[in-house]
Parts: C-alpha cells; structure tokens; sequence
C-alpha cells in the first residue's frame, strides 16, 4: 500500500474514493489494513479510529461479508476493551442497529413474513434442491426467499459473533446481556426455533466457561450481585421467549437455569421477579401434564401474592384461591406400586427427577395430593373460594354419594364454563375424569358387581370406552381390584381375596375397605391377639424372663458409665471446636474474597491511571509536535517571503504559488528545504 493513505485519516479518503468509483472491496481492504496494523493503531485515539471503523462494518453490512466484521471487531476490542470500553459498546451497537435496519428493509421488500427454512446455517440441503428444481414455486416466491434469506442469516451471525466477542469482559457485560435480549427479539420475530435453541445452548456455554475461567482482572464474576441479576433477568426474558415460541423445552431449561442463579445468589429476588417465576413455571408443568407440580407452583404464587402484595383485593385473592383449588383437585390419583417395589431401586432416577422438580420450587420434599390438599385446609384457601367451589370441594373429597355424585358435578362444571374470567375451564376435562375415579372407588365399596350398562348411567358426562379405559387404568394402577366381565358384562370389584398391595391409608371419601384389603392385616391381627392371651395366661413368665437380661444391662452400665460420660463430655468439647474452626474458616474465607475485591478495585484504579498517564502523554507528544510544525511552516513563510523580495524569487513564484510550497512542509526536514534553496538560488 501507497504512503499517501497509511495514516487513518488517509485511508478513510482513499475508501471514499474507492467507493465512489463503485469499488467497496478495494474500500474494505483499504480500512482493515488500517485496523488490524498493530504497531500504528495503539497510537491512534477513538475520535479518529471511530469512523474508519464505522464505515469498515457499514461495508461489511452492506456486502454481507460476517466474518470479516468479526475480524475488525476483534481488533477493534484488542484495542480499547480496557482504555474506552464506551467506543467498543458504540461501534458494536453501530453494527447490529446496521445488520437490523437492513434485514427490516429486506423484510418489507419482500413478500415474505418469515423464513420458511429450519436451520440458517444449512440453507439449502439436497433435498432441497431437488425439490426446488421439480417443485411449481413461482419466481416470486424465490426472489422472496433470495431477498430475505441471506439478510436474516447475516443478522443472526451478527448477534452470535457479537456474544462470543463480549462474553469474558465484565467491562461490556451490560452490553453482551442488552444483545441476547436483542436476539432473543429476532428470534421472536422470525420465528427461528432452531436459532433460538443454539442461541441457548450458546449462552449456556458461556456461562459455564465463565465459573470455570474465574481470578482474571477483567474476567465476569459470578459472586458479584449485579452480575447475578443480569443473568438472572436475562434467564427470566429467555422463559418469556421460549413460552411465546411454544419450546417447551428449552422453557425447562432455562427455568433449570434460573433455580440455579436463585439458589448461587446471597439474596432473594424480587417478589414480583418470583411472581413471574411460578406463574411461568406452572404454565411449564400444564404443558408437560405434570398436575401436582402445576398445583404445587400455583400453590406457591398464591402464598407469595397474600404474603407480599399489600394492596390485593378480596376478589384477586378469591380468584387466585379458586385456581389454586380446582388445579389441586384436577391431580390425578398417584400409583399406589406394590410393596416390594419400594425395596427395589428400578425407581431411582424417577424418584431423584421428582425431587429436581420439587427444588424448582424450593420445597424441602416432593409434594403429594393429599399434603397439598391439607395445606389448602391450612391455610384457608377453601373458605377463600365461591359457594359453588366450596361445594365442588365437598362432594370431591369430603361427602360419600356415589349415585349422585357425577349429576351434581355436572352443575358445578357448568358454572365454571359459565364464568371463564375465572380460568378454570381448561381444568374441566380433568376434573370430570377425577370425578370418575371417585365414582369407581365409592361404587367399590357398596357393590360387590355391578353392571356396566348402570356404572355408565351413573357416569354421566363419559361414554363407554372411556369408563372402561379409566376402570383399566385403576388396575393398573393398583388402585383396586377390579374384574369386568364381558360375557355377562358386568364389573367385579374386590373379589379376590389375596393379600392386598395397598400399604398406605385410604383416600377420598371413605366407607368401608374392600376384603382384599382388610385380609392383609389378618395375620397381624392373629399375632396381636395371640400376645395379649399369653400375657393374660401367664403374666410373669414375660418379666421372669427379662430379669436376667435387665440385670445384665445395669451390670454392664455400672462399667461403662464413666467412660460413656468422658465420652460424651470430650464429644461436646469436638463439636465447640469444630465451630469456633467452622467459624474462623468462614471469616477468613470472607476476609479473602474483601481483600481480593480491593486488590481488584487497586489493580483497576492502577490500570486506569496508567490509561491516563498515556493518555495525557500522547496529547503532549501530539501539542509538541504541532507547535514544531506550526514554527516549522512560519520559518518557511518567513523564508519565502524574503526570497520572494529578490527578482530571481519573483519569477520562480510565478511558477509556485504559497500554497503549494506549504504543502510540502508536512514532512519536516528535507523537501521544503530543498525548494528554498532551489527558489534562492
């Protein structure tokens, strides 16, 4: 490259030039010699190198080269991540507001609203192509896709190369979370599913490097408390996309992700942070058909909205009471599982995913129905609710009338259809199977047969295959015994009279047990009777035979007791020390991590004054040398114009005018002077 345009202010002309000719390559080569040159840039302050950067990521936007913006975006950050962090958060905003104003303008020129490919990085698949090339799509509709395609991946490229730029510097963490919000948007807006699982998978990425890269000077730290709420508001606005977008998925994720930042965080977070929380996380579970956790979350906004919000009136409180309870009594009967199984670890992993759920919410123990159901009791929430939801309550869990039990569930379902402002109708179908089950369970205990034409008379709101898939899943279940039979089409309950599975109590409404469940605790029952006849016979024979063994016993305390006592004082004496060391170790571990902060804030100062120092240092060097130039030039016009007195001088100004010769003096020494003697002569 020619001298004439090495300096920035040079080459930023020389780009004009280029670009007025119609070359915007040769422009682009021109600026990023400038950026990328080492030596030369360091000198250079942000007033100057601001706009030759600005038009180096307009050309780039502007002929869709990505790479080469992340290139210059490198460069850029090498230089003034740590003198000007405001001129690096500047140009990086500069070039996404570019890559965004372009994609909009492609989006209005074209037909398209979206675009109708999976994956941006794989444009055009085989299949794809040969569909293309067999298909009957217009030329429209692939000018459309022409347009808009490659400006939607370009923008997307931009918001993942401005992450990874940023993503170690603490100095732009504000930025870096500002710009996945942003993606975020984009993701929305186009509706890129397959975008916006990279995206998360991404700033899942960076945040585990960020714990694993921690003690740099300018490196994110993860203690820091405005750190944490970044991540967490970025957490909480990625929840927000991923349920708008139906990613159900990735909507667990990053609440997995939130618990995590809740739980590494010194202090709680906002009421209406958590508000937020359990309403989306109950909206999670709905989606997934997890019902007790869903009950269990809304549970949780109920108990955060009376605790913590001042001014709730009687009626949000009731209409939160009533979701609260119709979600709890839409929770299906648990699978009672046989007793051996309890003894054998083939449950292990689901066991340990219903306690990952159950620190989600920040429970000390998996909810079931029945705790939850006590809570409601606890806590009023029944009397919280309307008459007719009191009454639904009722007949659900507390009244046995299984004749009328599904007509007047019937009523009470229609007025909740009847008042959807209260949210309650998607809990409907739920409820009515709930209502089912209940019917099958008190029917169970009066008949011992029944026919199945009868059983779906009393249920009112199902049809046969559905009773007779319910009545399956309860066996299945190992809720009851139940035999039908379609010969005689009738349905048996409790006929067999081995030993019942059924360790735990009753729930529901409850008359009386089955035979095969009272036939399990005969035996016992024999044991008990047998003892209580033994004592009854011979009462002593019992104390006679615990004598010895009792004796023995005091014997043995008479031995052991002062050694026991010296155990137990020197027991005392351990745990007093293990607290004053457990004590110590937290105060130096806290006297640590202050040192460590003021040795950071030091550093930071230091490297700020430093900046400083070389700031101010450059600006003298810079005032020095203008003022030798401005004498340097003042020489020349002295000199010239007392050349220009003699007669030789006049003629040879004829042939140089003053601006000219002036225009040499820009390199101090030998060209100027060469014309003055040259003119002298």
């Amino acid at each position: 490259m020619s001298r004439s345009y090495q300096r920035p202010e040079n080459a930023l002309k020389r780009a004009s030039e280029f670009i007025d000719v119609g070359k915007p390559n040769r422009a682009l080569e021109v600026l990023y010699e400038v950026i990328k040159r080492g030596k030369m840039r360091s000198s250079y302050s942000e007033k100057l190198l601001e706009p030759i950067m600005f038009k180096y990521l307009e050309l780039c936007v502007d002929l869709k080269k990505s790479h080469l913006a992340k290139e210059g975006l490198y460069q850029y950050r090498n230089i003034f991540q740590s003198v000007n962090v405001s001129s690096l958060e500047t140009v990086v905003r500069r070039y996404l507001s570019l890559a965004e104003e372009r994609t909009d303008f492609a989006r209005r020129e074209s037909h398209q609203a979206v675009v109708d490919i999976d994956d941006l990085d794989n444009l055009a698949t085989p299949e794809e192509i040969l569909l293309s090339a067999v298909s009957g799509e217009d030329a429209q509709d692939r000018s459309d896709r022409t347009i808009l395609t490659p400006w939607v991946k370009f923008l997307w490229e931009s918001y993942r190369q401005c992450l990874e730029l940023l993503r170690t510097n603490s100095r732009v963490e504000r930025l870096y979370h500002d710009i996945a919000k942003q993606a975020f948007r984009f993701c929305e807006k186009y509706s890129r599913k397959t975008e916006f699982r990279k995206l998360c998978d991404n700033l899942r990425t960076h945040l585990s490097h960020i714990q694993k890269q921690q003690g740099s000077a300018t490196a994110v730290n993860l203690n820091n408390p405005e750190t944490q709420q970044m991540n967490l508001e970025t957490r909480l606005e990625q929840l927000n996309y991923a349920i708008k977008m139906e990613l159900w998925q990735e909507a667990y994720k990053a609440i997995e992700d939130i618990s995590d930042l809740m739980n590494k965080s010194k202090k709680m977070p906002k009421p209406h942070v958590m508000a937020s929380y359990y309403q989306k996380l109950s909206l999670v579970f709905w989606k997934a058909g997890n019902q007790l956790f869903h009950a269990a979350a809304l549970f949780k906004l109920f108990q955060l909205l009376r605790d913590q919000k001042k001014n709730i009136t009687s009626e949000e409180l009731g209409k939160r009471a009533s979701i609260v309870l119709i979600a709890t009594l839409a929770i299906p009967l648990p699978s009672a599982h046989p007793e051996f199984d309890r003894f054998i670890e083939t449950e292990k992993s689901a066991l340990e995913k219903i306690e990952k759920l159950a620190t989600l919410l920040s429970l000390p123990k998996p909810p079931t129905r029945i705790s939850l159901i006590r809570d409601l009791i606890r806590f009023n929430v029944v009397s919280a609710v309307p008459q007719e939801l009191q009454n639904l309550y009722q007949l659900m869990e507390v009244e046995f009338d299984p004749l009328h039990l599904c007509n007047r569930m019937q009523s009470n379902l229609e007025w909740i259809q009847e008042h959807p402002e209260l949210g309650l109708t998607q809990y409907v179908p739920a409820l009515q199977e709930m209502t089912i089950t209940r019917l099958v369970k008190q029917v169970a205990q009066i008949y011992q047969s029944i026919t199945f034409k009868r059983l779906l008379e009393l249920s009112v709101f199902i049809d046969g295959f559905h009773l007779e898939r319910i009545l399956v899943d309860l066996v299945r279940h190992n809720d009851l015994q139940i035999r039908v039979d379609h010969r005689s089409e009738c349905v048996h309950f409790g006929a067999d009279l081995s030993e019942s599975q059924r360790e735990d109590l009753p729930e529901g409404p409850m008359l009386q047990s089955l035979p095969s469940e009272t036939i399990r605790c005969q035996l016992v029952e024999m044991s008990s009777s047998l003892q209580s006849c033994v004592a009854l016979i011979v009462p002593e024979s019992k104390k006679n035979e615990m004598e010895p063994m009792r004796a023995q016993t005091i014997q043995c305390y008479q031995q052991t007791k002062q050694r026991e006592h010296m155990k137990i004082l020197q027991r005392q004496h351990i745990i007093e020390e293990r607290k004053e060391m457990l004590e110590n170790q937290n105060l130096e571990r806290e006297e640590s991590i202050r040192r460590a902060q003021e040795e950071q804030l030091k550093k930071q100062k230091e490297e700020e004054q430093l900046r400083l120092e070389r700031e101010a240092s450059r600006r003298e060097k810079a005032r020095q040398e203008e003022q030798l130039k401005q004498i340097h030039t003042k020489q020349i016009k002295d000199r010239l114009i007392q050349i220009s007195q003699t007669s030789y001088g006049q003629k040879m100004m004829e042939k140089f005018d003053e601006e000219t010769l002036i225009g040499y003096s820009g390199s101090p020494s030998s060209s100027s002077y060469m014309v003055v003697e040259t003119s002298s002569r």
